[in-house]
């Protein structure tokens, strides 16, 4: 599988920061890269950089070999985390100005169905949901045809059901055969879309492989999860070094049975138990000592 972006010792300073430091990767064609890592960790800088919008102090970014030029202008699709839609327009409006911006673009009859932009084509661009912008900027950074799709943080403020189908559409995009470069605050996202993530904090690279395999490197244990409630934070943190979250106690431990017999010698109620295996807001925590939004 050939690699379609290849970053190389990537430095960006902002006076005496090192907003990005050092950072090398390379995404492989037709696959979904995910970059994670807290607010201040320096990815947002690192698409900046990659998408061409802004330019490296050091290091070497190649599109398909070259430097980022026309062709990579041209073949590149971008959903930014804020967008400002032009107001007074309709949405086929807004598809038919972007489609002019390129030399070759895919068919707008075409992306309205694909996008289910149909219900509201002909409306004014102020009046849409949080999930009928999502999908009409979608199919406005796939106006065309990209060869590298960037999806910064695309699924931020919607609902479950918005983004679900928001992740069918990046599935589907996919499969058509595109490679895409997405950003996310939502592990269970992370975990559904990419085939590789790197995760980065204080401007580096700290991790980097699949999902899977990141989590079998750093997890041989599984948790233990009750509520809050059924486990008072000084009991937890007491008698299983128990963390909390999300009104949630979380036990990690390699022998479940022990565990759960402690827990009813101590009175605790098993009534809301969970045993789940590790994920990958486990290894952000484990790798960062953040929660994803801090």
């Amino acid at each position: 599988m050939s690699v379609i972006l290849q970053v190389s010792s990537l430095v960006k300073r902002f006076g005496k920061l090192t907003a990005v430091d050092r950072v090398s990767f390379g995404i492989h064609s037709g696959t979904c890269f995910g970059l994670l890592g807290p607010n201040g960790a320096g990815k947002t800088t690192t698409i900046e950089l990659m998408e061409g919008i802004k330019t490296p102090d050091e290091g070497e970014i190649l599109y398909r070999g070259e430097p980022l030029g026309q062709r990579f202008r041209n073949e590149a699709g971008i959903m930014f985390q804020n967008t400002a839609l032009q107001e007074f327009v309709t949405v086929y409006e807004m598809l038919l100005q972007f489609s002019r911006f390129y030399p070759r673009t895919a068919d707008i009859d075409e992306l309205v169905e694909q996008y289910s932009l149909q219900d509201f084509l002909h409306q004014d661009t102020r009046k849409l949901s949080g999930g009928q912008k999502q999908r009409l900027l979608l199919a406005m950074a796939l106006i065309n045809q990209p060869k590298i799709l960037f999806l910064d943080e695309p699924t931020t403020g919607l609902d479950p059901q918005s983004r679900r189908n928001l992740w069918e559409q990046v599935h589907r995009v996919k499969a058509q055969g595109a490679t895409i470069l997405l950003t996310t605050h939502y592990m269970e996202e992370a975990y559904e879309l990419c085939d590789e993530i790197a995760i980065m904090d204080h401007g580096r690279i700290i991790a980097h492989d699949a999902p899977d395999a990141l989590l079998a490197k750093h997890f041989s244990d599984v948790v233990v999860q009750l509520h809050e409630q059924d486990v008072p934070r000084a009991l937890g943190e007491r008698e299983f070094d128990a963390t909390y979250r999300n009104d949630c106690a979380h036990i990690v431990t390699d022998d479940v049975n022990k565990t759960i017999v402690r827990l009813l010698d101590l009175n605790v109620s098993l009534g809301r138990l969970r045993i789940r295996a590790r994920n990958l807001e486990d290894l952000f925590l484990e790798l960062t000592g953040k929660e994803l939004r801090a």
